[in-house]
């Protein structure tokens, strides 16, 4: 499990996300992201993509005011 801070991307984290789960993460490991919300839009966007590339989310919390982690497994195929 690795925990990867997406904060300083700002809103244009996706692509890194993306990038971590698909090329850096083995298959069934669990990965925790950290980024920043303004509103609500960013969690359900990154949500859906992880779901959309048939990875499982396992955890989304509100960290502190405005930090996120979201909690993925890769997919193991």
């Amino acid at each position: 499990m690795e925990r990867y801070d997406l904060r300083k991307y700002k809103d244009n984290f996706y692509d890194r996300m993306v990038e971590v789960i698909e090329k850096e993460a083995k298959p069934g490991e669990v990965i925790i992201f950290m980024f920043e919300v303004g509103d609500f839009t960013p969690v359900q966007k990154s949500a859906d993509m992880m779901k959309d590339l048939g990875h499982e989310i396992m955890n989304s919390i509100k960290f502190n005011e405005v930090d996120w982690t979201l909690v993925v497994k890769r997919k193991t195929s």
